[in-house]
């Protein structure tokens, strides 16, 4: 164990990573944002989706920092006097959960299909891949709100609550499909026609066990550094749903809601209610942007 450690500490990807300070850094940032998301239960000093510990009177405090500041709310509270510092974490919780498995649903979506239209070919090479142009041709967001209201549509309105979190994951997940496709599909047309490849098929090995056990492990490489630029879209396009209220239920709100709701009270003085989610969603997605760009120069061989 501490040989292969040690071993992947050596690596010249850790090399890379040791020797850049922009990705150290967001490498710390993003670590701490997990941690304080992820342990939101321990790490939060209050819990503010538990009604009976929320009081009215501490509503619109300010930061601790300022004149009537309260030293049990290091970042203030809101108008329902939920503690700020402790809303943040659990509601980035909520948009880094949407914002994994929305790329994840992606990336398993656009993988199959760019290796199926990139191996077979023809016709359904054709028509895989102008289904994916006509929908490059719009913005991520248009379609994930189109898919989303449609959904809510053909949903009862009493059940809205219950599917929001898997809607809003299909909606990303259908809106950023088409990158993958298009980059596996690519990979896919040079490795079909490698020598393990022909050789894989006069052996008799299965298109499918050609396409999954030898084509995939090779072209996962720009579909990882694909994956971590996407991860930011996904948090941003789900910040941008919730603020329009077309995103998470309110009983469970992500970032962009409580920026929606501190929006509210932005020019009337209690600037810490949307201030302060604003920033950890800036530095949230501008870690995951940084470390996206340092992996895409990182394995980029004409870099190296």
């Amino acid at each position: 164990m501490k040989r292969r450690l040690y071993q992947l500490w050596d690596s010249d990807l850790a090399y890379a990573w040791r020797n850049s300070n922009v990705a150290v850094l967001a490498t710390v940032i993003l670590t701490l944002l997990l941690v304080g998301s992820v342990g939101a239960d321990w790490v939060a000093p209050h819990n503010p989706f538990d009604l009976a510990s929320i009081n009215l009177i501490d509503a619109l405090t300010p930061p601790i920092w300022m004149e009537g500041g309260n030293p049990l709310y290091l970042l203030g509270t809101d108008s329902q006097g939920r503690d700020l510092y402790s809303s943040l974490l659990y509601g980035m919780r909520v948009s880094l959960f949407i914002g994994v498995s929305s790329v994840l649903l992606a990336m398993a979506l656009g993988v199959v299909l760019g290796l199926i239209s990139g191996y077979v070919g023809g016709r359904l090479d054709a028509f895989i891949m102008r289904v994916a142009d006509v929908q490059l041709s719009f913005p991520a967001i248009l379609i994930a709100l189109l898919i989303d209201g449609v959904a809510r549509a053909a949903v009862p309105a009493h059940l809205l609550e219950n599917i929001a979190f898997p809607v809003l994951i299909g909606a990303i997940a259908l809106a950023g499909w088409p990158q993958y496709a298009r980059t596996v599909r690519g990979s896919t047309l040079v490795e079909k026609n490698r020598e393990y490849v022909q050789a894989a098929r006069v052996t008799g090995v299965s298109s499918s066990a050609i396409l999954f056990q030898h084509v995939l492990p090779n072209v996962l490489g720009p579909v990882l550094v694909l994956a971590t630029v996407h991860l930011a879209t996904a948090i941003i396009t789900e910040a941008t749903l919730s603020f329009l209220g077309v995103g998470v239920p309110p009983t469970s709100p992500s970032l962009g809601t409580l920026i929606r709701v501190g929006n509210d009270f932005l020019f009337s003085g209690e600037w810490w209610i949307t201030i302060f989610p604003g920033l950890a969603l800036v530095l949230l997605v501008l870690s995951v942007n940084l470390l996206g760009d340092w992996l895409r120069d990182a394995l980029n061989p004409r870099l190296n």
